[in-house]
C-alpha cells in the first residue's frame, strides 16, 4: 500500500473544503471498497478523509410527507433492521439483506454502498488494460476476455462493467433522491439519474462533482398496499455479486385468481448494466394490463428489447427474462408477499 494522509473530519464543510483544494483527497467512511481497491494499487488517495463521527449522518429521520431521510452514515444492517424500512419499504431490507456478508454490512454504510465502484475483474488487476482504471488503455473484457458477469445493457465500446450494489437497485425502484452538499451548496439528485453509464467515459460511475459529499437518500412516502420484492440470482446462496436481480413493486386494483390488474408498477434491474437499470419499458407495459403471466413475459421482453451480449454473457438475457417474470408471478399470487 502506497502512503498517504489522514485526517479525521469535524464537518461537511470542511470535507466539501478539502476535496476541492486536494484532488488527491478521497472520503473514508466503511471502507469496504476502497480499502481493498488500495490494497490493489487500483486506487491511490494521497489523503484520507475519515467522515465516521460528523454528526447528523447515521440516522433514519421521519419526513413530513411520510418518507424517510436515510443519513449518508447509516450501516446497511441498521438500515435492514430499521423496524420503519421493514415494514414500509420491504423491498429494501430484502436487498440490503441479500448483499455481501453480515460482517461487511456491519461496516458499510449508505452512501459508501452507492459510491462503491462499478467494476469487474479486469479492473483490479493493474497488469491489464482497462478503461475505467486508465481510459484510453482498451477494455480486457471485450472482444474475447473473461465476460460472464458482465453488462447486456447499456455498455460501449470502452466498458462492459456491472454496478453490483444491491441495495442500489432498491433504491432505483423506490425512487429515492440523493440530497449532496458541494461548493455550489445542496443539491437533490434522482437515484435513477446519480450513477451513470460508461459512454466515453467509464471512468466515472456517478454525477457527483468535486467537492461534493451525500449527505442523506431520501425515500418518499410508501404507498399502501403495494407489494414488493427483490429477487438476486447469484453462483452461491452468500456473499456473490448478482447474476441478475430485480427490485419490483407492484399495486394492484381489486384481487382475483389471476392477481387481478395492475395499477402501477415500478421496476429496477441488477447485475446487467453499468448503474441500476430502472426497466421504464416494462412499467409501461404493465400499467392498466391484467396481471397474467402473458403480459409479464410482455414487459420482460420490453425491458430487454436493447438487451446485447458482449460475449459470454449472453445467457443473461433468457436468465433476466425469466427472473423478472418469476418476480411479478410472486407478487401477484403469492398473498404472503411483502406490502408496504
Amino acid at each position: 500500500m502506497n502512503p498517504f494522509d489522514y485526517e479525521r473530519a469535524t464537518s461537511v464543510a470542511g470535507v466539501v473544503e478539502t476535496l476541492v483544494a486536494d484532488p488527491h483527497a478521497h472520503i473514508l467512511a466503511g471502507g469496504t471498497n476502497l480499502v481493498d481497491l488500495m490494497k490493489a494499487g487500483v486506487e491511490r488517495p494521497r489523503r484520507l478523509v475519515d467522515i465516521t463521527r460528523l454528526p447528523g449522518l447515521g440516522t433514519i429521520d421521519e419526513l413530513p410527507d411520510g418518507g424517510l431521510r436515510v443519513g449518508a452514515l447509516v450501516l446497511n444492517n441498521d438500515l435492514a433492521a430499521d423496524a420503519r424500512v421493514r415494514e414500509r419499504y420491504p423491498l429494501l431490507a430484502e436487498a440490503l439483506l441479500a448483499a455481501a456478508s453480515p460482517q461487511l454490512r456491519n461496516r458499510a454504510t449508505t452512501a459508501g454502498n452507492m459510491l462503491q465502484r462499478t467494476r469487474c475483474s479486469w479492473f483490479y488487476d493493474p497488469s491489464t488494460p482497462c478503461n475505467k482504471r486508465q481510459p484510453g488503455s482498451g477494455c480486457s473484457a471485450i472482444g474475447g476476455g473473461y465476460n460472464r458477469y458482465h453488462a447486456i445493457l447499456g455498455w460501449s465500446e470502452h466498458c462492459i462493467a456491472v454496478n453490483a450494489s444491491d441495495m442500489a437497485v432498491a433504491m432505483a425502484a423506490l425512487d429515492a433522491v440523493v440530497v449532496t452538499v458541494g461548493p455550489d451548496g445542496e443539491r437533490r439528485i434522482s437515484f435513477v439519474d446519480f450513477h451513470t453509464l460508461p459512454g466515453e467515459h467509464p471512468e466515472r460511475d456517478h454525477v457527483l462533482a468535486r467537492g461534493e459529499v451525500i449527505t442523506a437518500v431520501e425515500l418518499p412516502a410508501a404507498a399502501a398496499g403495494r407489494r414488493a420484492r427483490y429477487v438476486k440470482v447469484r453462483d452461491r446462496a452468500s456473499y456473490a455479486f448478482a447474476v441478475v436481480s430485480v427490485a419490483a413493486e407492484v399495486e394492484l386494483d381489486g384481487e382475483s385468481a389471476d392477481g387481478g390488474t395492475v395499477r402501477s408498477a415500478r421496476i429496477a434491474l441488477g447485475g446487467v448494466a453499468h448503474k441500476p437499470w430502472r426497466a421504464a419499458e416494462a412499467e409501461r407495459v404493465l400499467a392498466g394490463a391484467p396481471a397474467t403471466r402473458a403480459v409479464f413475459e410482455q414487459a420482460a421482453d420490453a425491458a430487454l428489447a436493447d438487451a446485447r451480449p458482449g460475449g459470454d454473457n449472453a445467457f443473461k438475457i433468457p436468465l433476466m427474462r425469466r427472473t423478472l417474470v418469476r418476480a411479478l408471478v410472486d407478487l401477484t399470487t403469492d398473498p404472503t408477499a411483502p406490502r408496504a
